[in-house]
């Protein structure tokens, strides 16, 4: 059983796409909405169960009324020998956390194995909230971090490790790096959906305008990209477009991911540069070895820049407001990174789950 983000966001997808591609010979179940039959239709081992299925989710909505510490998901897992949580943002401290802590310590058995790959820890506020994760994490076969921050939180458990994001370790070889068409990428997000991040919208599509102008004016084309509609992205690039000046608004197109993992992958692959406020463009625009300009929104952003050592130029929200296009456009020639040491390091996630599931 697979516990993922599966709000269609094309990051948490890869990263299940990553998972169910390396251990083909196992089957996997994953509990999400029903069209994600159609970003996982080239997969013959993932076995969808349908979360806005009316009867499983009335059974939700009366599980939480009735305050019962499971949910539908939950009472699947206790059929399945090994539970997987795959994600980068899934041990964020939120209101109802502490319920989510209840839900994931019924799941613990002595006769279920049970990984984490791929997290980052935080952000929390409550010293609670961390020791109870601590106990939880004591009980499971691995848990993998992906930065330093994170591991050095539960460095002494012993089957606790540190790896590069997943996704550094995606096999690129089907997917055309060529420039057949001169345009930069630009992901989007929407900063207030973030609490940390109230206030910030019309600065940020202010800047984001500006940055996309610029590039128009050099002779370039841009395509504003939505990695999750849901989160907001695509509201944001209908406010940025707004801003744009008439007669710059043929040159700025957008992508609006849902379905297509490979579509939207093709759109980064072709791009001549990688303009990235969503973490993950900011890795694929490495994995496909595009400079990177990255506006870090958060401090898994920042702590992922500090651990690669990555030396070209990149603004979190704090700076956002002296952000200068022209600095943007002239890091094109330098924002370039070489991840070949990271790409390696990304396959120590799967170390242990290794070791149980290729014996299958």
């Amino acid at each position: 059983m697979i516990y993922a983000y599966t709000s269609f966001n094309l990051g948490d997808d890869l990263f299940i796409r990553e998972l169910c591609s390396r251990y083909s010979q196992v089957q996997f179940t994953l509990y999400c909405p029903s069209d994600y039959q159609h970003n996982f239709s080239k997969l013959n081992n993932i076995n969808i169960v349908s979360s806005d299925n009316l009867f499983l989710k009335l059974t939700n909505f009366l599980l939480s009324k009735l305050r019962f510490k499971c949910r539908v998901q939950d009472i699947l897992s206790k059929k399945y020998k090994t539970i997987i949580y795959i994600g980068g943002s899934i041990f964020m401290e939120m209101p109802n956390s502490f319920l989510n802590i209840k839900r994931k310590k019924s799941l613990i058995d002595s006769q279920r194995n049970i990984y984490v790959i791929g997290a980052n820890f935080g952000p929390y506020t409550t010293k609670k909230y961390y020791e109870e994760h601590k106990k939880l994490f004591k009980n499971y076969k691995s848990v993998s971090f992906r930065d330093q921050y994170s591991y050095n939180l539960f460095k002494d458990l012993p089957n606790v490790t540190l790896a590069d994001d997943v996704i550094f370790q995606m096999d690129t070889k089907n997917y055309k790096l060529d420039i057949e068409d001169d345009y930069i990428v630009i992901s989007v997000i929407k900063p207030s959906i973030r609490k940390h991040l109230e206030g910030y919208d019309e600065l940020y599509y202010e800047k984001i305008k500006d940055i996309s102008v610029e590039f128009v004016k050099k002779g370039h084309k841009v395509i504003l990209m939505s990695f999750c509609e849901r989160e907001g992205d695509v509201e944001a690039i209908n406010s940025v477009k707004s801003l744009i000046p008439e007669k710059y608004k043929n040159y700025v197109e957008e992508y609006k991911y849902k379905h297509d993992i490979d579509g939207a992958l093709n759109i980064i692959a072709q791009s001549k540069y990688v303009i990235g406020t969503r973490f993950h463009a900011m890795i694929l625009g490495w994995v496909f070895k595009k400079p990177v300009f990255p506006i870090a929104y958060s401090d898994k952003m920042t702590n992922v820049i500090k651990d690669i050592d990555f030396k070209g130029s990149y603004v979190d929200f704090h700076s956002l407001k002296s952000l200068n296009p022209k600095l943007v456009y002239d890091c094109m020639e330098t924002n370039t990174v070489d991840i070949s040491e990271q790409r390696a390091g990304a396959e120590k996630h799967f170390a242990k789950l290794d070791e149980y599931l290729k014996k299958k």
